[in-house]
């Protein structure tokens, strides 16, 4: 097995028994990033001479038997959303100038430099992340490393190839909308969008409070090891949770017996979800009954979100542009600039109005949330549809939010909800269950889906590596 094949935890125990080194391990997952570039764009920009520096220095600490950190060593890789300390974060955008300092980390990123790991690049984004897609005008078309004639998904598509291929076995993504639990899904990887505040965020979003930062892994035993990372506390983020009280590694064992599961297959009937997704998730329900847990066939009680999500996501957006010239709301990606006329044209009173539809939302879900432990979905109702296309051909849809039914409200809610990989179609694409759980109840989703992991039920489809 090569080294790329390893998941963060089982490069710690290499490391930990010297039976490979971490620099080993990154020039292996550099080879991999390099070779998968060409066909699959995952990457902004690669930072190898840093990546060995990091990886040199985190082997003699492994050798002097003094780790720096959970993390000392591991290849990561950063969503060019998030601010990375030393190099540029252009956001998949033209209208952002190269130059400048760049002096500063965002807290998640910052957490992971003082656990050690080792920053091999900064992966790919839809212009500012607006979309669930994640092609740019700046970086170009992000494929799927299992057909790269299909989407990777958005907006965290270049994080969910990267892991999906071995370039690193973490990578830090960000959820306005799905936009961890959308290309995880399309790539077959695990992605955990956290409860809001559970991971500290710095610059603000635009998107405000929809928006989260959360780990995208080959499953969720990393997911776990990550987020007692990042979750660190951080002064910069004033709307940020405290540090979870128990480490999310520990509370992974336990499995699902006794749990109340709430199926919802299409959300009462709104979704029209396709036959091969429907089926392997179902599968992978049956499989959490034959595990103990209690499944009930159910749905909760709340319509449509999608007139208030796109309230907030457009005015959002019109915000992150309000300040460009005419001439560089040209270079644009066309479709944000559409959403940026219909966000500016929204008044105090229509943003209120879909806060009030969120704060109704959220109470729909208070109260679900008595009655079932969790609600499982389908994460989308489709697998990767062609690349550089906002919506699937022929669908008739206009926006990205119109085949990403499962996704946002629970952004809305600020709910934990993450994404396995429960089987793949019969083009072999990977198709996606969604496990959400009350707020604060993170380590409830991780053990529900490392249970999922430990029974074979959930399993990271290989990629070829190109």
């Amino acid at each position: 097995m090569q080294l790329t094949d390893l998941t963060a935890v089982q490069l710690l125990d290499g490391y930990r028994k010297a039976e490979f080194s971490p620099v080993e391990a990154t020039g292996e997952a550099l080879e991999r990033a390099r070779s998968i570039q060409p066909e699959v764009n995952a990457f902004v920009r690669l930072t190898e001479e840093d990546a060995l520096a990091r990886a040199r220095e985190s082997e003699a600490r492994w050798r002097r038997g003094e780790p720096e950190g959970l993390l000392d060593g591991v290849p990561v890789t950063v969503k060019d959303i998030l601010l990375q300390r030393g190099l540029p974060t252009l956001r998949g955008s033209r209208t952002i100038p190269e130059q400048g300092s760049w002096e500063e980390d965002a807290p998640s990123v910052a957490r992971l430099r003082e656990h050690g790991a080792v920053f091999i690049g900064k992966t790919t984004t839809p212009e500012f992340g607006w979309k669930a897609v994640t092609d740019s005008p700046l970086s170009g078309v992000t494929r799927n490393p299992h057909d790269p004639s299909r989407t990777a998904g958005g907006s965290s598509g270049g994080s969910a190839a990267a892991v999906a291929l071995g370039a690193g076995p973490l990578s830090l993504g960000t959820d306005g909308g799905g936009s961890v639990r959308i290309p995880a899904s399309f790539c077959g990887i695990f992605g955990l969008k956290p409860t809001y505040g559970r991971v500290p965020l710095y610059p603000a979003s635009a998107f405000g409070t929809l928006a989260h930062v959360g780990p995208m892994s080959r499953d969720a035993a990393d997911a776990a090891l990550m987020m007692d990372v990042i979750g660190g506390a951080d002064a910069r983020d004033w709307s940020a949770l405290p540090p979870a009280p128990e480490s999310y590694v520990t509370g992974l064992e336990g499995g699902v017996r006794g749990l109340r599961v709430a199926y919802s297959p299409s959300l009462g009937g709104q979704v029209a979800v396709r036959p091969a997704v429907a089926s392997a998730v179902r599968r992978a329900v049956a499989g959490l009954a034959d595990l103990g847990a209690f499944v009930e066939e159910t749905d909760p009680d709340f319509s449509d979100p999608l007139e208030a999500f796109h309230t907030l996501w457009f005015s959002g957006a019109a915000r992150v542009t309000q300040r460009l010239s005419a001439h560089k709301r040209q270079l644009l990606d066309p479709g944000l600039r559409e959403v940026c006329v219909l966000g500016g044209r929204l008044s105090a009173l229509d943003y209120l109005a879909a806060v009030d539809v969120r704060m109704d939302l959220g109470r729909r879900m208070g109260r679900f949330h008595e009655s079932y432990d969790l609600l499982v979905t389908p994460t989308l109702p489709l697998t990767a549809f062609g690349a550089g296309v906002e919506v699937p051909p022929g669908s008739g849809l206009r926006r990205w939010t119109g085949w990403t039914p499962f996704t946002y409200p629970f952004n809305l809610t600020q709910q934990p909800a993450a994404t396995v990989p429960v089987g793949t179609d019969a083009d072999g694409l990977p198709v996606g269950l969604q496990i959400i759980a009350a707020r604060h109840q993170d380590p409830l989703v991780l053990r529900t889906a490392h249970a999922l992991y430990e029974a074979g039920l959930a399993t990271s489809p290989p990629a070829p590596a190109t």
